[in-house]
Parts: structure tokens; sequence; C-alpha cells
């Protein structure tokens, strides 16, 4: 309430003056200028190393110093980078990928085939493994075709390697490439850097597409919480800013000089159950678990309403995705008899550890237990800071949540949901749901493909330990005189950190 009474006050002072509004910009896009953008977040750890974003702060850097070889836009279809074609072997063991032959680093070299193998052999580096090597557990070799064509030779068949190639920590970086000098093919180079403070970038002169960038130059700031954020857009120290809390949309958007860009993800925050351990163990009980939610009412009180329907499957933009099966709803006395058949007749007590890990965690665990109270579920809540919940004991708790963004089935399945994946909090091996997407992975028809996947999901919506109740809207805001920002399925903030595309308008500073 301090930060709501804090913000009407100055939103107040600035609906008084209507003459210091500006005009969102109409027409052509134009360049020049410079924008600011605040984010929360980022540390003394702050990184520009292509391979080893971590924080917002981080992958906002990343995304405009460097590029990948192929990315997911804003409507999350998968779209070709600095490569123009993607192409897998009938068997999915060797995928050929065809470059840009007009791309050029930041220092004016062009981009070869030499560099695309150099980057990839740092990423998955033994001694040193980048964010990205877990994805690439498959990847055996990259070998130079010429300066505009490689080969990625894989160890087992994956249908999916190309998506799994879009991921904004496999930008690529030339063969010498030194992270204190930040070389990369992106639309803005390296100025300077100020861990936990700033860093400025200008507009790369190289840059291959046509008329873009349009700024010249671009400073992204770390804010140490949301109240300063929040406060240094109100008093314009900041042009734009990502990761608003959904609950102050109203607030924000009461300023008539600033503007609300929402957008719909696959973004999920789950309860997560440890399925080889008791009471989870137990099928009945996951069941019961995910029928006591009120998923609308979960989504009012902990997203003010700005979010879609979750059904206990993450990748909901993935076309093969079952949209058949129903949707669940809360089922009190259903829920009450699977846990008397499973021996809990009086209902029975779990400990829910949570953490500020993302905008409304807590709130949805204090909602959570709230609703499960109902079928005698005693939730007792156990709030943790931030680095206690990712530390030693994260994956190992019974009972807790986390976060991921948008991501297709298959690679987010790979990331945590496999016996072999980095983070399978849920613990889940289940014999027949690997071996479907063994197949699903290995399988080239996309109809065929789709078709293993749904199989999946469904085993997934039965018996898994994950309870999705939701998927939350992407919230930022900006200056009315800022252009060019678009809503972006991905997750990430201000249109997936795509500042190539955004311009400034009026009497913008």
């Amino acid at each position: 309430m301090g930060l709501v009474i804090g913000l009407g006050g100055l939103l107040s002072a600035c609906g008084a003056s209507q003459t210091s509004v500006i005009a969102a910009p109409t027409g052509p896009p134009q360049p020049g200028g410079r924008l600011r953008v605040g984010l929360a977040g980022g540390g003394a750890a702050d990184s520009l190393d292509a391979h080893s974003s971590v924080s917002t702060t981080d992958i906002a850097r990343v995304v405009n110093l460097y590029e990948s070889l192929v990315y997911r836009d804003e409507n999350y279809e998968l779209k070709p980078l600095l490569a123009t074609k993607v192409t897998p072997s009938p068997d999915a063991l060797v995928w050929t990928v065809d470059l840009r032959p007009d791309v050029l680093f930041h220092d004016g070299r062009p981009v070869t085939g030499k560099d695309v193998a150099a980057s990839f052999k740092r990423i998955i580096n033994p001694d040193d493994p980048k964010s990205g090597a877990a994805a690439l557990a498959i990847l055996d070799d990259v070998v130079i075709i010429n300066d505009h064509r490689v080969e990625f030779r894989l160890n087992s068949p994956n249908a999916a390697f190309d998506d799994a190639l879009g991921q904004y920590t496999l930008g690529i970086v030339p063969a010498d490439y030194d992270p204190a000098n930040p070389v990369g093919t992106g639309p803005f180079k390296y100025k300077s850097f100020a861990p936990g403070r700033n860093s400025v970038f200008v507009r790369n002169e190289h840059y291959w597409r046509d008329n873009e960038p349009y700024l010249d130059e671009l400073e992204i700031l770390n804010f140490s919480d949301e109240d300063a954020l929040i406060n240094a857009l109100l008093s314009t120290q900041v042009d734009a800013i990502g990761q608003i809390p959904l609950a102050l949309l109203e607030v924000i958007d009461a300023d008539p000089r600033i503007s609300i860009l929402q957008s719909e993800t696959g973004a999920w925050m789950p309860f997560t159950m440890r399925v080889d351990r008791p009471p989870f163990d137990d099928n009945r009980v996951r069941e019961a678990f995910r029928l006591v939610v009120d998923r609308q009412q979960m989504i009012e009180q902990v997203l003010s309403g700005n979010g879609s329907l979750g059904n206990d499957m993450y990748s909901p933009f993935d076309p093969g995705y079952p949209s058949h099966l129903p949707q669940r709803v809360q089922d009190i006395a259903r829920a009450k008899e699977l846990l008397a058949d499973a021996g809990y007749p009086d209902g029975l007590t779990v400990e829910l550890v949570t953490a500020p890990i993302q905008s409304g965690a807590v709130e949805a665990a204090q909602v959570f237990a709230q609703q499960a109270a109902a079928a005698g579920i005693t939730v007792k809540i156990r709030q943790v800071d931030v680095t206690t919940f990712f530390g030693d004991s994260y994956l190992q708790w019974d009972f807790a949540q986390d976060f991921y963004y948008t991501r297709n089935y298959l690679p987010q399945v790979n990331a945590s949901t496999l016996p072999t994946s980095p983070f399978n909090e849920t613990h889940w091996d289940h014999p027949e749901f690997t071996a479907l997407v063994k197949k699903a992975t290995g399988t080239v028809d996309p109809q065929e493909r789709n078709a293993l996947i749904a199989q999946a999901m469904e085993i997934e919506y039965n018996e898994g330990g994950y309870i999705i109740w939701g998927h939350a809207n992407q919230a930022d805001a900006y200056q009315q005189y800022v252009a060019g920002l678009v809503p972006n399925r991905t997750g990430l903030a201000l249109s997936g950190f795509e500042f190539r595309r955004v311009w400034l308008g009026g009497n913008a500073s």
C-alpha cells in the first residue's frame, strides 16, 4: 500500500499539468535520440558475456549486442536471424545452417562459419559450460562446410533442434571473442558498462537490417526495487520500464503521459509437487491438489485479471498442445474424495516453500492456502528469500513454486521434466512419457510429432507434478513519445527487448 499511495501523489501532480503530455508519435519512424530503459534487478555480477546471461538486465543487454541463428518473434513464431535457412537431414541427426552473406560484426569483420563453430565450442566447453550448454547435450560437432554454411551433427535425433538454436543465450560471436571487449552482430554496439548501475550502447552502423536501429543510443539502467523503478518512469528519469507489477497497472495507467504495453504470454509460475515423496507420490493427492484451485480467482487476485487460464500443461503456444482436454475447474467435493481414498479422510498438512521469485509468487501461495483449506488441506507457508530458494535446496523442496518464460514443449521438457533434466524439480520419471518424448524428438514430420506431443502432455495433465493455474500477461510501461513497442508472446519485457525497432517522437529528450 505504501507504494500505491506514493505513486498516487505523483500521478495527481502529473494529471494537474496536461501541458506536459507529449502526443504519441505518428507517421514513419524517425531516426536519432537516446532511449533510457529501466529494469529491476542485476548487481555486481552483471555481465556482457554473450553466453552467460542470468539477470533481466543481462538478457536485455545480450539481445541488443548479439544475435542467434534463429529467434522467436513477437508472435512466438520461429524466424531466421543470422541464418537464412535451417534444414534437418531425414533422420534429424544433421542440421545444415545457411548463413546470411551480408552480416558484419561490430568491428566490421564478416561473420563466417568459423565464427559459428567457435561460438558453439565456447558454449559447450566442458571445462567452462555456458548457460545454453544443457540444451546442447546432443551436439557432437559443428562442421564448417564453407564461409556461409555449417553442419550441426548430433549424437541422437532431434527434430526440434532448430528451436533449441533460437535462444538468446546462443549469440554468434567472433572466433577470437573476448567478453571484456564485447563484439557481436546486434543492432547496438558497446560503449560503457558499470555493473549493477547502467550500460550504454550506440547504433551499429554495420547492422544488416535496412534502416535499423533508429536510435542513436540505448541506455539500460538497473534499479534495486520496483518502487524506485516506477518512480523513475513517473519522474521522467527513464523512457520505458519492464515487468511492472500487474496490481499497479491501473494506478500507472492513470498518468496521461504513460502508456501500458500488455502481452499475452506462455509464461507460467507453477506449484511443484515432488512425485517421489509422500504425500505427492500418490497421484490421487496430486489430482486433489489440482482440483482445489479456483483458477479464475487466482488470476483475479494474483494477476489482477491480467492473464489466461492454465490447465496444468505448459507450452500453450505449441502446435501439439491438446486443446481438446477439458479445462480443469475447482471441485472441492471430488478433492475430498480423492484425499480420503489416499488415506487422508480428515485432510492433511503440507509445507509450501515460497519466495518473491517473480511478481505474484508469494501472493499465489497465500491464495492457494486459502482455497485448499476448503478441502481440509492445511498449507503452512514458509517464505524464504530468493537466494535461499535458489540455493542448495532448490529442486529438493517437496512442495514449492517456480517460474518459466514461454517455451515450446520439447525444449521445456528437456529443461524440466525428464529424469536427465537440469531442473526436474518434481522428480518426474515416467517411462511411457519419456518414451513418447524421445519418439517425438526424433520425428521430423510435424503432424506425427504434434500427435506424440499431445499424448505426452495428456499424461502430465493426468499424472504430472505441476499445478499450472494460469499464464500471466507481461506488463511494461513507457512514455507516450516512445514508439515501436509491440506485444510480445515470449514473456521477455518491452517487446522482447528488441529495441532496434524503437524510435522517439515529439519533443522527447
